[in-house]
C-alpha cells in the first residue's frame, strides 16, 4: 500500500482528538482564561477541520491499485492536474454521490456561517434549511464525496476504507451533539428527536 494512502488514512484519524479538543470550549476557557481559550478552540477547529479535507483528498489521489467497472472502460477522459483517467461509466455512477455531496456541504456552511463551521462554535441552534433535514449536513456530504469521489478516481483502498471513515465522522457528530447538548441543554435534545442525524426521511418527527 501505499506511503501517501497510509499517511492520509492514519492523518484522517489523528485530527479527529484535535477536534474533539476544539469542542470542549468550556474546558479551555477554563484551563486558559475566556479569551486564550477561545482563540485556542479556534484554531484547533480550523486545523481539525482543513487537515481533514487535505487528508481526505489525499486518499483520493493517492497511488494506489485501480479497479474497474467493465462497461466503456476504455471510453472516459482524464483529470487536469490529476492527470487521472475517468471511464465514462464510473464518471456516471460517482455523480448521485458527488452532487447531493456538494448540495449538503455547500448548503450547509452557507446556512451555519464559515466562521461557525471552521470553529465548532456554535452561538445558536441551526434548525432551518438543511438543517431541518439532518441534523449534519456537513459530514453527509463529506462521506458522500468520499465513495463519490473514490469510484471516480476508481481508488480500491479508497473505497476500502469508507468504513473507517464513516465511523470516523460517526464519532465527530457524537461528540459534537454531546458538547451541543451540555451548551444547548432541552432546546437540543428537542432538535434530536424532530431531526435525523445524517440520514434525510421524507417527514421529521413531531
Amino acid at each position: 500500500m501505499c506511503v501517501l494512502f497510509l499517511i492520509s488514512l492514519l492523518g484522517t484519524v489523528a485530527v479527529l482528538p484535535l477536534h474533539f479538543w476544539s469542542l470542549e470550549h468550556g474546558k479551555l476557557e477554563e484551563r486558559y482564561g475566556e479569551q486564550r481559550g477561545k482563540r485556542i478552540g479556534a484554531a484547533l477547529g480550523i486545523i481539525s477541520g482543513w487537515g481533514y479535507f487535505i487528508f481526505l483528498f489525499g486518499l483520493w489521489v493517492s497511488p494506489q491499485t485501480r479497479f474497474t467497472i467493465p462497461f466503456y472502460e476504455n471510453l472516459g477522459f482524464k483529470i487536469p492536474l490529476t492527470n487521472h483517467f475517468v471511464p465514462i461509466f464510473s464518471a456516471l455512477i460517482s455523480l448521485p454521490f458527488i452532487l447531493p455531496a456538494i448540495w449538503f456541504g455547500v448548503k450547509g456552511v452557507r446556512e451555519l456561517g464559515l466562521e461557525t463551521s471552521e470553529t465548532h462554535r456554535a452561538h445558536a441552534i441551526a434548525t432551518s434549511g438543511v438543517y431541518s433535514v439532518v441534523r449534519h449536513p456537513q459530514y453527509l456530504g463529506g462521506m458522500l464525496a468520499h465513495v463519490g469521489f473514490s469510484i471516480l478516481l476508481s481508488g480500491l483502498y479508497s473505497i476500502l476504507v469508507t468504513p473507517v471513515i464513516m465511523t470516523r465522522d460517526f464519532a465527530a457528530c457524537r461528540k459534537e451533539e454531546t458538547e451541543l447538548i451540555r451548551e444547548f441543554g432541552s432546546k437540543y435534545e428537542d432538535y434530536r428527536k424532530k431531526v435525523p442525524m445524517l440520514l434525510p426521511r421524507s417527514h421529521a418527527k413531531e
